[in-house]
């Protein structure tokens, strides 16, 4: 079924001519967007557009719809203009909270299309440790804060899960073993150790802590995940970190999955202040409905 981010995403790469540079502009991954453009063009029944080598073109026919999505779209920003004028939504300030590794991988996408519609509301990102954000959204300090693992029915949203990960070195001799079996948290526990905590209470200790283990060799503990991958790299011991911290560059590093799996769920969740906030309150609905919309 075709969704308002579909349309968008046809208008991007028309103007693009790049399915990787439109995915980023309009918040979807690569292979997302590859996918939504087949599954549009399937239920149009014509090609909108041609692709050679990396070129892509607009078909003439494609032209058309081009033409008619960019018209609804300038049209449904004129609407939702009037709607947010009428419910006091033109200006305003909404602070929200988050940690590093949570800023730079999933809020951007989320943010960019709510800041497109409604360009008079500042959204303010405060960078912290998991502890300070629960600090920060318990004082109303600000309106929203993105959680570790939260308690049950006290989240607006879950925004992203993130598998944790066991690195080691490419040159460690279980490497291959274990790439292929997957290592549990008893066997990890005794290994030379690097701990990295990226600022959160939740790290490879803790978990250790949490399965009822102790890290018996803790050769280094550094507070930025990189650091760990690249100390990895260097044979000084093995990591257990979030996957989406990994480098994209991961030459000589053997990355091994958990048993059973083990994950850290984020969620939004909202200070006594962000409910009364109409800003706030329509920063969680677009929220919902861009997540809705990314899993259709």
């Amino acid at each position: 079924m075709m969704n308002l981010l579909h349309w968008r995403l046809l208008v991007a790469v028309a103007d693009a001519s790049n399915i990787s540079r439109a995915a980023e502009d309009v918040g979807m991954t690569q292979s997302g967007a590859s996918q939504a453009i087949a599954q549009l063009e399937s239920s149009l029944g014509f090609q909108v557009f041609t692709r050679e080598r990396r070129q892509i073109t607009v078909t003439a026919l494609g032209e058309l719809v081009v033409e008619h999505a960019r018209n609804m779209l300038v049209q449904l920003e004129a609407i939702r203009a009037l709607a947010d004028n009428n419910r006091g939504l033109s200006t305003g300030r909404i602070r929200l909270a988050s940690f590093p590794s949570v800023t730079s991988t999933l809020l951007p996408g989320l943010l960019r299309d709510f800041r497109r519609l409604h360009p008079g509301i500042e959204v303010v990102v405060l960078e912290g440790t998991d502890e300070e954000v629960e600090e920060w959204v318990a004082e109303s300090t600000v309106e929203l804060g993105i959680v570790m693992n939260p308690d049950s029915g006290r989240a607006e949203m879950v925004i992203g899960q993130d598998a944790w990960v066991a690195v080691f070195p490419a040159s460690h001799l279980q490497a291959r073993r274990v790439r292929a079996q997957g290592i549990t948290l008893g066997e990890l526990a005794s290994q030379p150790f690097i701990l990295a905590t990226g600022g959160c209470a939740v790290n490879g200790r803790s978990l250790m802590e949490q399965a009822g283990l102790q890290l018996s060799d803790i050769r280094m503990t550094v507070r930025d995940w990189i650091s760990a991958s690249k100390m990895v790299r260097e044979g000084m011991g093995v990591a257990l970190v979030p996957e989406s911290t990994l480098p994209e560059d991961r030459r000589g590093l053997c990355v091994v999955p958990l048993l059973p799996p083990v994950c850290r769920e984020f969620a939004l969740v909202c200070s006594q202040a962000g409910k009364s906030s109409q800003a706030t309150q329509a920063l969680i609905a677009r929220l919902r409905i861009y997540s809705k919309a990314m899993h259709d």
